[in-house]
């Protein structure tokens, strides 16, 4: 808590579908797309976790990233 406030923080995605792709471009030049990201269990930190659908998890750098850009399914 700060200052006596909650924090919420869920992802702002999941507001919008329960399942999404996300186009990430990084520093490099490279894309990568990831599909069925269940968009209540996005976590950030240093590192970004995007949970699947099928349970497996994607572990992102977020220093490495330019952009990302978001479906929703």
């Amino acid at each position: 808590m700060i200052n006596g406030m909650k924090t919420n923080t869920k992802s702002t995605l999941s507001s919008n579908s329960k399942l999404c792709t996300q186009i990430i471009h990084f520093s490099s030049g490279e894309k990568r797309t990831f599909t069925d990201i269940l968009t209540e269990n996005i976590k950030q930190g240093q590192f970004t976790k995007l949970e699947r659908e099928d349970g497996s998890m994607i572990m992102i750098n977020d220093k490495n990233v330019i952009c990302i850009e978001v479906f929703f399914q």
